[in-house]
């Protein structure tokens, strides 16, 4: 089953990008390098709840 997740910037805290994510097969937290637009940079992305 698949979930909806959010992605924040560790920066500026802004919650930028939606993904979904199963669940079942990746139980640890997804960090991704995704642009932000109030950084004006790439970060590490962090999945939040």
């Amino acid at each position: 089953m698949r979930e909806i997740i959010t992605l924040q910037c560790p920066d500026c805290k802004e919650r930028n990008y939606s993904k979904t994510k199963n669940k079942k097969k990746t139980t640890s937290r997804l960090e991704l390098s995704k642009f932000c637009n109030r950084c004006r940079k790439h970060t590490a992305h962090k999945e939040t709840k």
